[in-house]
């Protein structure tokens, strides 16, 4: 199971999805799978982080009476 990710098998899969889905729609597939990847790890992120503070009340100001 360690022999997975041999060179050789790399190359093959990339010729696959190269006669799969041709050299124009390629770029197109990384860049949606590379926005897909950050979106999740940003995701991933938003869950394991604890949310922020909530911003403090902004100061209210007391109408003062004209002398």
């Amino acid at each position: 199971m360690g022999d997975l990710l041999q060179p050789w098998h790399l190359i093959v899969l990339a010729v696959v999805a190269f006669l799969l889905f041709g050299a124009k729609r390629l770029p197109e597939l990384g860049k949606g799978l590379g926005e897909g990847l950050k979106g999740f790890k940003e995701g991933i992120r938003g869950i394991s982080d604890p949310p922020p503070p909530p911003p403090p009340p902004p100061p209210t100001a007391t109408p003062t009476e004209p002398k």
